[in-house]
């Protein structure tokens, strides 16, 4: 892995990140290939909408197919049709959204499969395995995601065993890694990357602990995790705040699981490079558009005769040939094409958001666009 900065402004930065199939311009977003697909769109349909890194999950892929089906393909990217880089979580998430059903020792999490009611055990070296037989190009340490609220001294102890396990993580990779690089990746010379993952809750010195630890360890970038949990908006930016100013400069950093158009500009403004977040496909399918005069919930009345485009400006497949009003038609009947049609026009407004970013940076204008996305975002007094 290579990442190079272009450009800064204020904290915001524009670069670059050369992974084992691919090049990434950041900031970028990673739509979620929760299964080895992203909902109802296809692989060729995310190039064209600008999309260059997914992000697949290691917990559902592990249970269904299994990394040996997958591994026999030669990885994730045979596996679902997709060339560019992916991402992979480590299932922490997956595990932490179990609640009662898991059990967490240091050993690793056990709980009961909900496909199957198997008893599994999700260890450090575990996911490791998993998430190289998926071959994904970024890998991400297994971590307690610490639940909210909860007290310091359960934060901290949270946050400790997250380190112990990144270190378990990084004795894994690096033994793996020597083996791996040795036979068919040597050629290529750009091993997969793995990041580490900041915890310590909303308590800023067991923010500062953790990164600490990790970059002790050593990572090939860093996440912020444990926000978009259940913590106010007021938490969440002042947590962002504080860690972010923290990272390596000279890596990549990654904001786990966050968010909405909003949330990102003032994430970038942070210094952040890399998001992803379920809520544009998710959205789309129960009819919650993006756009830049503020969001358009597309199953209301007011859409059964609205004869104009979802949006004027937008360049998508869905702006370009559909009405408001047929949208609103085929989310009232159930129709596949119209979380297709949702799906395709949310996503290409992300990329197209992320591009305009990567130049506002790049063209050292941040604060004037991001002052001039959030006037025009305001346009519409409320979401429609």
């Amino acid at each position: 892995m290579k990442f190079t900065v272009h450009a800064t402004d204020g904290a915001a930065r524009a670069a670059t990140l050369e992974l084992a199939h691919g090049k990434v311009e950041t900031p970028v977003f990673m739509p979620i290939g929760t299964y080895g697909a992203v909902k109802a769109v296809s692989p060729a349909e995310l190039l064209e909408n600008g999309t260059r890194i997914i992000l697949g999950n290691t917990f559902h892929l592990w249970l269904r197919p299994g990394p040996e089906v997958i591994a026999a393909h030669g990885g994730l990217h045979r596996f679902m049709g997709w060339s560019g880089p992916i991402l992979t979580d480590s299932g922490g998430y997956q595990v932490f959204s179990l609640g009662e059903l898991r059990k967490i020792t240091e050993e690793g999490v056990r709980f009961a499969s909900p496909v199957n009611g198997d008893r599994l055990l999700l260890t450090p070296e575990e996911s490791m395995r998993i998430q190289r037989a998926l071959n994904a190009d970024i890998v991400m340490v297994l971590d307690d995601c610490t639940p909210y609220p909860a007290s310091e001294r359960e934060t901290g102890e949270s946050m400790r065993l997250s380190l112990r396990w990144a270190l378990r993580c990084k004795r894994w990779w690096e033994d793996s890694r020597r083996e791996f690089d040795a036979g068919a990746r040597a050629a290529e010379g750009n091993a997969n990357a793995l990041f580490g993952i900041v915890q310590g809750g909303m308590v800023e010195r067991l923010r500062d602990e953790s990164l600490a630890g990790l970059t002790s360890i050593g990572f090939d970038g860093y996440a912020i995790g444990g926000l978009s949990v259940g913590e106010s908006k007021r938490d969440k930016r002042r947590i962002l705040a504080h860690t972010a100013a923290r990272l390596p400069a000279d890596k990549p950093r990654y904001l786990m699981g966050v968010g909405t158009p909003e949330d990102i500009v003032e994430a970038v403004a942070a210094g952040i490079d890399m998001f992803d977040c379920v809520l544009p496909t998710r959205n789309a399918r129960n009819g919650w558009l993006f756009t830049r005069r503020g969001d358009i919930k597309i199953r209301n009345a007011r859409y059964r005769d609205d004869t104009r485009s979802l949006d004027e400006s937008c360049g998508c497949y869905a702006c370009a040939h559909f009405s408001r009003s047929y949208l609103h038609h085929l989310q009232k009947v159930n129709e596949i094409l119209g979380a297709r049609l949702n799906t395709l026009h949310n996503l290409h407004y992300y990329q197209t958001l992320m591009g305009e970013l990567r130049n506002a940076v790049a063209e050292r204008k941040f604060a004037d666009y991001a002052e001039a996305f959030r006037e025009e975002r305001r346009k519409s007094g409320k979401n429609e």
